[in-house]
């Protein structure tokens, strides 16, 4: 298992991780299997999503924001229920398939990392499987 640090630089963050599940997965030559990713955070998720139109992102965030309010009248007391109930609805982990020595994706598609309540640094487990 390979571990990718990431660090985020606002409370609500998406980042292309990409080329680093990519790399991971050329050094260790790995042609064709399935790559786990994880995020072992209750405030952070990841998913896939457009990554060639920046715009993209920004409309998510936005999305996100008005889809799961900050302020509701939460009962947690730490003041980030929003990032623990939008981690819960997008998920902390992804399954893909490795084909030709990289991630099958689609032509628009990327891995995005979404921090949920940073800026902090964070983590994303990598597990390749081949076969």
């Amino acid at each position: 298992m390979e571990t990718i640090l990431l660090k985020s630089s606002s409370r609500f963050q998406m980042i292309d991780v990409t080329s680093q599940v990519n790399k991971i997965i050329s050094d260790k030559r790995i042609n064709e299997g399935i790559c786990l990713l994880f995020t072992p955070h209750t405030t952070t998720a990841v998913t896939l999503s457009e990554n060639t139109d920046s715009n993209v992102i920004i409309d998510t965030i936005t999305a996100l924001a008005k889809l799961v309010p900050r302020e509701s009248g939460y009962k947690h007391a730490e003041g980030n229920s929003q990032a623990h109930i939008l981690s819960s609805i997008i998920g902390a982990s992804l399954s893909l398939i490795v084909k030709g020595g990289a991630l099958l994706l689609g032509q628009w598609q990327g891995v995005m990392f979404l921090e949920l309540d940073g800026p902090r640094t964070r983590k994303l487990q990598v597990k390749l499987s081949e076969g």
